[in-house]
């Protein structure tokens, strides 16, 4: 009896674990199916079959071709330079082009709903020569979408209204934008022409950006980074009518130069010229395009520059990288393990950072040709594992100090109150004290 009591209890849980089963299965399969009630595709075709794209309206035509390397280019109304993630949105909008809801499975009169002469129309051609029209009609009442249908399908959908503004694209929509194709990674110079000054960066040994001319200084990174990324954003504005932009290229050569920069990278060297109206308007002319294309306020204000804009106006480049040794007048600080030591002594960690810090944020407040005054405190800062030695030496003459960094022959300007407070920092650094329970054992 208690193997029949067994063999019927392993039946039950047998069965239970065959539901559980198919239930799961049942699941998994249901979830990747559409919901019941979901309004049905219009078209599903995947990224990679795209050849060709036309968007027509009336007798205007926008045409984006994909070529053998992948990449998208415009072919019409004329050959363009095509904005890949433009018109890779337009991809994605089609790919999988739903609608919003079924209007007829079979339309007697297609002309009632503005579909026998489309206001648009949109033709892919896919990589096996096979053409797929998706035509748009009228707004429906609601004029919260339109009606469209697929070429050949008798079938009438809506679509929302967002759905027809992503297909509903221009060449200028989708063209590269861009009035520098440069690769940023790969750039080694740059040369903006500005204030009537000629600036000259250019990367060293530790890939980190100099001034080479007027001449040799240290440059900001952070400031030519941002003059980097204003050319690489820069971006002409197509929202500017044709008139509007006849109108630009009649004035640019009237209009106030504000700069000229060129850029190099490996591909070779572009250029672009940025002026301004008297209306404060800027416009832009570049070697990448034909024309003159009206660009943002702040692309013209941050290449109007001269070279001081850029340079590099802390005294020393350790930044925050911490230091392995200190000379501050006839005193040396040296770090061992995690403490700073003079000789033999253990320095308090504490004020040793105090006078770090007051190094560290050592800045300019003008630039000089030299030096002025006798020297009043020397300071060489030691980092990067041994490899980057800074020499400082500070100078007085009356009230006023400027610093001079060893090798260079500009000199730095420095407010006499930061000057006091590193002074005060340097003489405050004490030893090490134990704290007294220490003591005591």
């Amino acid at each position: 009896m208690k193997f029949r009591g067994l063999l019927a209890a392993a039946f039950v849980l047998a069965a239970l674990g065959g539901a559980v089963y198919w239930s799961e299965n049942k699941k998994k399969a249901e979830e990747g199916k559409p919901a019941a009630d979901a309004p049905p595709k219009i078209l599903t075709i995947p990224d990679a079959d795209f050849k060709d794209i036309r968007i027509s309206k009336g007798a205007d035509a926008t045409v984006a071709s994909r070529g053998e390397d992948g990449k998208w280019k415009l072919t019409a109304p004329k050959p363009l330079a095509a904005d890949q993630d433009a018109v890779n949105s337009l991809v994605s909008t089609l790919a999988n082009l739903a609608s919003d809801r079924l209007i007829e499975e079979k339309a007697a009169n297609v002309a009632e709903y503005g579909l026998a002469t489309p206001s648009m129309e949109v033709a892919i051609t896919k990589k096996d020569g096979k053409t797929q029209k998706v035509l748009l009609g009228d707004e429906t009442p609601t004029a919260g979408g339109s009606f469209a249908r697929l070429d050949g399908d008798p079938r009438v959908f809506t679509v929302a209204s967002f759905v027809k503004t992503n297909l509903d694209k221009t060449s200028k929509d989708l063209r590269d934008k861009r009035l520098l194709t440069f690769d940023s990674d790969k750039l080694t110079r740059v040369e903006l022409n500005a204030r009537n000054q000629s600036t000259e960066f250019g990367k060293n040994n530790q890939n980190e950006w100099q001034i080479l001319k007027p001449k040799p200084y240290r440059a900001d990174g952070s400031q030519v980074e941002e003059l980097v990324r204003k050319l690489k954003d820069a971006k002409m504005d197509t929202s500017v009518s044709d008139e509007d932009a006849k109108k630009a290229a009649a004035s640019f050569g009237g209009a106030t130069k504000v700069a000229v920069v060129t850029v190099s990278d490996s591909s070779g060297n572009q250029q672009l010229e940025v002026r301004r109206d008297k209306d404060k308007n800027y416009f832009a002319k570049t070697s990448v395009l034909e024309g003159i294309y009206k660009v943002n306020a702040d692309l013209g204000e941050g290449l109007d520059k001269d070279t001081a804009s850029f340079r590099n106006k802390k005294l020393f480049d350790f930044g925050w990288n911490e230091p392995s040794k200190i000379e501050v007048g006839t005193v040396t600080y040296q770090k061992s393990g995690e403490k700073w030591m003079a000789g033999t002594r253990q320095m308090d960690s504490g004020s040793v950072q105090n006078l770090v810090d007051k190094l560290r944020d050592l800045t300019s407040t003008k630039f000089l040709d030299n030096s002025p005054g006798g020297v009043v405190l020397g300071a060489t800062v030691t980092s990067g594992e041994g490899k980057r030695v800074e020499k400082v030496l500070i100078s007085k003459q009356g009230n006023s100090y400027s610093g001079k960094r060893d090798n260079e022959a500009a000199a730095y300007e420095i407010d006499s109150k930061v000057v006091e407070e590193l002074m005060k920092a340097a003489a405050d650094v004490k030893e090490f004290q134990p704290p007294k329970d220490e003591k005591k054992k």
